[in-house]
């Protein structure tokens, strides 16, 4: 992993993990092969990844006075211990009504406003670093006191400005960021679930 972004990264576990703790929530946008990359996130995000993590008891226990003691079993051994995350690519209807009534660029921005609360994450994909709807979905999050994360290429682009962290890896090329991204988001990911969930990395 890039050893300069260490602290940065570190960083991130450490107020995320505070913040979720505390109720928050992540939210994650990108574009083109970087929505691909904020539905992978996501995934990792709201079911087990590198560890076992086991249901509430006092969920389990609320549970078990609603459901037959069968599905009590099937039900327990299915769920998984979550880290509340919303990808903010998957809303079609959202996204199409809003783009062609309103406009495609606040689309994100738009979705920030809606769902975003004082403990939140918002992490934002771009390659370049200057997309024009995660910059404008940064700055509605910081109005809202959610933690903006920006993953961007090695400039960092118009984000730079925009975000409490940035993890701008080496690259320009658009392929090669988003292969640097790929790594760097497991990384989060895993971490986030230890934080949460116990065990050692």
């Amino acid at each position: 992993m890039m050893a300069y972004l260490e602290e940065a990264i570190r960083n991130l576990i450490e107020q995320a993990a505070d913040r979720i703790k505390l109720g928050g929530k992540i939210l994650v946008c990108g574009n083109g092969g970087s929505s691909s990359d904020s539905e992978h996130i996501v995934g990792e995000l709201l079911k087990e990844f590198y560890i076992k993590r086991p249901v509430d008891k006092n969920f389990r226990a609320r549970l078990k006075g609603y459901v037959h003691e069968s599905e009590f079993n099937y039900m327990t051994e299915c769920l998984q211990g979550a880290i509340p995350a919303v990808s903010l690519v998957s809303q079609t209807g959202f996204l199409t009504a809003y783009g062609n009534d309103v406009s495609f660029d606040m689309a994100y921005a738009q979705q920030v406003y809606a769902y975003g609360e004082k403990n939140d994450i918002l992490i934002g994909l771009s390659t370049s670093g200057n997309a024009s709807n995660l910059c404008y979905a940064a700055k509605v999050a910081k109005a809202k006191d959610v933690l903006v994360v920006s993953l961007t290429g090695e400039t960092g682009g118009e984000l730079k400005k925009l975000s409490d962290i940035l993890l701008n890896v080496p690259a320009r090329e658009t392929f090669k960021v988003q292969e640097y991204h790929l790594p760097l988001y497991h990384l989060i990911c895993r971490a986030l679930e230890y934080e949460m969930f116990g065990g050692d990395l």
